[in-house]
């Protein structure tokens, strides 16, 4: 059984003492899911904070009502960022500069360091030709073509050339607890989970959410990758330390208990997922974006095209991966067809 453990999250700029020490606060986002969750943990010195929200006007103006108020003045002296997205390490570069140390896992702070130096003003090559492979429909396609992408440095504060890394395996102790560093994958790469060994919190970022299922998108940096099967294969290994006390602190959504039947059910559902898109190839050969139908079951706007095409993609290289579908030519446009 998966159980909230409490029924709504604390209001913009306040903390809930979500655990003895640790505090839970929400940064606004502009997409959904609309709010980050960040926690606060008490040290002797100071304070440890998990994830950031985005580096915004807003964003800078709650930390420091924050920092005032429910953090009482006391410095932030070490922020974790379990993984390299906008959302979770906006402002890491912002504690920085005020002095806190960025830990987290190596693949996250270079992904993170490449992406706030990396910008461009019109779509390159590479991305023009993953759009158009997975289907993109080509009056999308000539619009977004000349019009400048989302960067991650629009969001996230410059990162200083310095970081301590988190690996699996390995101990550290902040909040009053030690923890063990335990390695996710699928939604983004060497994503960093936190597990108490004095209690029964686990620190679980977007690797296990309790209500939605983390985007497992590729992107043209990678378009080869099969990050359905990395993720698929840290919920098989995560939940070999999972119990039902637990106590999930996770990136989005409220905390919860009861993981390892949360783990479960996120594995059945992709499964799931995976044998619609199956259905449909057999029945006729599709392009990743013909597959949102089956995949969503529900209307995908404008808005949100870009990470459903990135986790159609997903799938289909999960399958092929597996075995499971193959190439079935293009259309006149430049889609590849997949048939199984």
């Amino acid at each position: 059984m998966i159980r909230s453990h409490t029924h709504s999250p604390p209001p913009e700029g306040e903390a809930l003492e979500i655990a003895p020490g640790v505090l839970w606060l929400q940064m606004p986002l502009p997409f959904k899911p609309d709010a980050v969750n960040v926690y606060a943990l008490r040290d002797r010195d100071g304070w440890t904070v998990i994830d950031t929200g985005l580096d915004t006007r807003r964003g800078r103006a709650l930390w420091q009502d924050i920092l005032a108020g429910p953090l009482a003045g006391a410095p932030v002296t070490r922020l974790i960022a379990t993984h390299h997205h906008i959302d979770h390490i906006g402002l890491a570069g912002w504690f920085q500069d005020r002095g806190a140390e960025l830990w987290t896992s190596r693949t996250a702070w270079l992904m993170a360091r490449m992406g706030a130096l990396d910008v461009q003003e019109r779509p390159t090559p590479q991305a023009l030709a993953f759009w158009r492979a997975a289907g993109m429909p080509p009056e999308m396609l000539e619009e977004r073509s000349h019009e400048r992408p989302f960067n991650a440095s629009d969001v996230c504060a410059p990162l200083p050339p310095g970081y301590l890394r988190l690996q699996e395996g390995q101990d550290i102790a902040f909040g009053e607890r030690r923890w063990r560093v335990r390695m996710g994958h699928g939604h983004a790469p060497e994503h960093v989970t936190l597990w108490s060994l004095d209690d029964d919190l686990v620190i679980g970022g977007d690797q296990m959410l309790a209500t939605i299922s983390p985007n497992l998108g590729v992107y043209p940096t990678e378009p080869g990758a099969d990050t359905v099967g990395d993720w698929l294969e840290s919920c098989r290994r995560l939940a070999e330390f999972a119990r039902p006390e637990q106590l999930v602190l996770p990136g989005h959504k409220l905390p919860y208990r009861g993981l390892p039947t949360r783990l479960r059910q996120l594995e059945t559902n992709q499964g799931a997922a995976l044998e619609r898109i199956l259905a449909a190839l057999r029945e006729a050969p599709r392009s990743a974006v013909g597959c949102f139908e089956v995949l969503y079951r529900r209307h995908i706007g404008k808005a949100e095209f870009g990470l459903a095409l990135a986790e159609a993609v997903g799938h289909i290289n999960h399958l092929h991966a597996t075995g499971r579908v193959w190439p079935a030519g293009k259309t006149p446009e430049g889609a590849a067809l997949w048939g199984a």
